[in-house]
């Protein structure tokens, strides 16, 4: 079990682990902030009148928010606790089921830092594994729901699906609450711009260069993490230094091809930058494995092996082959002075 803070607080003396933990909770509980508390065995758990959902939650988007809202809303009405529900491994990685094509908006560590932001009492984290995918959903929700969680409440989104082969819809669910006499409500879909929001979508927003209309989606702007390596270093001959990203999770959806206005976040710093994404056709025209590096405005610090977070504010233009280097250092300079435009530099 895990409490999950998301802002740090450095303390200037030595203090035991409890002491710590009970400094947090008090000073948490000062600001009238939650602290949510992570799960990843749920054997003796002890969670007063469970209001619970389940799901993925690739995203944490703004259909997501709208279910978690009303978990948080009935919960406090029945004095209980509000409970996300989800599983890692994605069930597709476990079962190497169509792996090559999977892409996700977050891995788990975004996951939590995003639900924890929500105000949500517990997270729960289910390990998936190949014995786990042979249950059904009837022995999901006995064992489970029931038997270790002892849900009070269920609360679901309007295309709920879960069990083996995503068989069990809003009905069976039903079924199952009055046998074992718990609450159930569905729903409706969170429209944005008319529109039914899901993760698929904001996926393919970022597919096809529509960053804005996926960012409203999402309610955040999209984020990648990953570490700083090595490059060719052709961008400091020219002005332009940049810090190339490797991303560790083949899985994680990367953005198409272009150039982005983004706001960086290194060790607890934040900047300014523009990012590409693509081949850099002008440089390695030969090479076709996608690059992301961003140049870091009034930034000239080695920061190689370092963990740098870039969140993705506007697509400004496709990535385009140059006839020469000087005429992508003139690109550049136009790309950066729109971009220091938009952010007020």
């Amino acid at each position: 079990m895990i409490k999950y803070f998301p802002t740090t607080i450095l303390l200037n003396f030595t203090v035991t682990v409890e002491y710590l933990e009970m400094f947090y909770f008090l000073y948490f509980c000062a600001l009238n902030l939650r602290i949510v508390i992570i799960h990843n065995d749920i054997n003796n758990l002890n969670i007063v009148n469970p209001v619970l959902t389940i799901g993925v939650f690739d995203g944490v988007h703004q259909g997501h928010l709208s279910i978690l809202n009303r978990l948080k809303l009935l919960a406090k009405e029945k004095n209980g606790e509000s409970v996300v529900l989800t599983l890692w491994p994605h069930p597709r990685i476990v079962l190497n089921k169509n792996i090559e094509t999977l892409r996700l908006l977050n891995n788990i560590e975004e996951k939590k830092y995003l639900l924890s932001k929500t105000g949500i009492d517990h997270l729960i984290i289910l390990p998936f594994t190949k014995e786990f995918s042979q249950l059904t959903a009837c022995e999901f929700i006995e064992d489970y729901l029931v038997k270790k969680i002892h849900v009070k409440h269920l609360v679901v989104g309007y295309n709920h699906q879960f069990g083996k082969d995503r068989k069990a819809g809003f009905e069976f669910l039903k079924e199952c609450s009055e046998k074992f006499d718990f609450d159930i409500e569905k729903l409706d879909a969170k429209l944005v711009e008319n529109d039914k929001v899901s993760s698929t979508k904001i996926r393919n927003f970022l597919i096809d260069g529509k960053l804005e209309t996926a960012n409203n989606y999402l309610g955040y702007e999209y984020f990648i993490s990953g570490n700083v390596v090595e490059g060719n270093k052709i961008g400091r001959t020219i002005g332009f230094p940049t810090a190339n990203i490797q991303i560790p999770e083949p899985y994680k959806q990367v953005p198409c091809d272009g150039v982005y206005a983004v706001r960086v976040q290194l060790n607890d710093e934040s900047y300014f930058g523009m990012l590409n994404i693509g081949t850099r056709p002008t440089i390695e025209s030969s090479v076709l494995t996608k690059n992301m590096e961003v140049h870091i405005f009034n930034f000239e610090k080695k920061i190689y092996n370092q963990s740098i977070t870039v969140s993705f504010v506007q697509r400004i233009r496709d990535e385009k082959k140059f006839a020469s280097i000087d005429e992508l250092r003139q690109q550049l300079e136009r790309d950066k002075f729109k971009i220091g435009s938009l952010f007020g530099l």
